[in-house]
């Protein structure tokens, strides 16, 4: 079984660490169309599109040299509105430092977010 928001942060990370100015990611999915939103939303990534191949499509994304790294978190853990702490003690290198992504209710969010409209969710990546 393949992973694709695995196989996206990886060519995200691998390409950072080369200072490319640009990656490729393939298959396009919504999954990963949603968390490449919240990344670019908190300033991760720069602009993003999808390039439509005739198969499955790809995203073409700018990379703006802000990550250090990225990656999924598997299992992916149920995070109840009050454990936010916890998990970010034990994914993120700092406090304030980055953010994990979780799907919740009302979409993929960041923790933070996830924390401010008091919700939980499960636990998908995280990113610094």
């Amino acid at each position: 079984m393949v992973d694709t928001l695995a196989n996206a942060l990886n060519s995200i990370k691998v390409a950072e660490l080369k200072g490319k100015q640009e990656v490729r990611v393939k298959p396009a999915s919504k999954l990963v169309r949603e968390t490449l939103s919240t990344m670019q939303r908190y300033g991760y990534i720069g602009e993003f599109e999808l390039i439509d191949d005739g198969k499955s499509g790809e995203f073409a994304i700018k990379l703006l040299g802000k990550i250090n790294n990225c990656g999924v978190i598997n299992p992916h853990y149920s995070v109840k509105k009050k454990d936010w702490e916890k998990y970010e003690q034990r994914f993120l290198p700092g406090r304030d430092i980055g953010m994990i992504l979780a799907t919740t209710p009302k979409g993929i969010k960041s923790h933070a977010e996830a924390k401010e409209e008091g919700t939980g969710g499960k636990i998908m990546a995280f990113v610094y």
